[in-house]
């Protein structure tokens, strides 16, 4: 799928559909690949960030999740026809993995979150394949025998589709440094979806969704942990946006 450029970075203009299309292409290649999707919070993390904006810039997909990126693009002439968010894509992802029979990898949540959701798909969707969940311990990137030990474990579960949830850069680094290191077909990173799936978090309602205030109804439900990321850091982005105008 090509790419085009947008602010910082390049991503695909694709629609739900082709996306999944695309993702069941790389599976049956046995190409080992990687999709990241950027949002307002990881344009900005990008900006001040050389590695994330490689692993970005490098990814076989890009997808567009935010209806702010939306905008922007159509403000720049940008054609970017969908919002993709992983917690829309992944429970249709997970509907072609169980009619068509590829396996799942859950990695991240808090403890038990990852088995919850499994369960959860396994009631949704009978015949699913979640072939391994595993949450690791705070501080597991700055340990050596802990990324041994989920290369391991994904290897030893040898997933078509490894779902990390490990928020921002965290799953986008862990990813492109151990892609060669276990065996997975193609790796997604997934954030906060683990959560969505487990029933931890409620989704926004869809009408809020659609005109683009998913964050504010997620700010009032995390408002300590969220109010730096939307209402400093993530404000940013209109005099990014004016920078990167082509």
């Amino acid at each position: 799928m090509k790419k085009i450029a947008f602010l910082n970075t390049y991503v695909n203009n694709c629609t739900m559909e082709e996306c999944l299309d695309a993702i069941e292409e790389i599976i049956q290649s046995n190409k080992k690949s990687y999709i990241v999707a950027v949002n307002v919070d990881v344009i900005m993390k990008i900006e001040d960030d050389q590695l994330l904006k490689e692993i970005t810039d490098k990814a076989d997909m890009v997808l567009v999740d935010g209806k702010p990126l939306i905008w922007i693009a159509k403000k720049h002439k940008l054609p970017i026809t969908e919002k993709i968010s992983g917690s829309d894509m992944v429970p249709l992802l997970c509907k072609r993995a169980r009619d068509k029979g590829y396996s799942i990898f859950i990695l991240g949540g808090k403890e038990g979150v990852a088995d919850r959701a499994k369960q959860n798909l396994e009631e949704k969707l009978p015949g699913i394949r979640i072939v391994g969940t595993y949450a690791p311990p705070l501080g597991f990137e700055k340990s050596q025998e802990e990324t041994d030990k989920i290369n391991a474990l994904i290897t030893g579960a040898n997933p078509d589709i490894l779902l990390a949830c490990l928020g921002c850069p965290k799953q986008e680094k862990f990813i492109y440094a151990n892609i060669d290191k276990y065996s997975a077909k193609v790796s997604i990173c997934a954030g906060a979806t683990v959560d969505f799936l487990a029933g931890n978090i409620k989704r926004a309602p869809k009408w809020m969704s659609d005109h683009g205030l998913e964050w504010l109804y997620r700010f009032f439900k995390e408002p300590k942990r969220l109010f730096k990321r939307y209402f400093i850091d993530d404000i940013k982005i209109f005099s990014l946006a004016k920078k990167y105008k082509h």
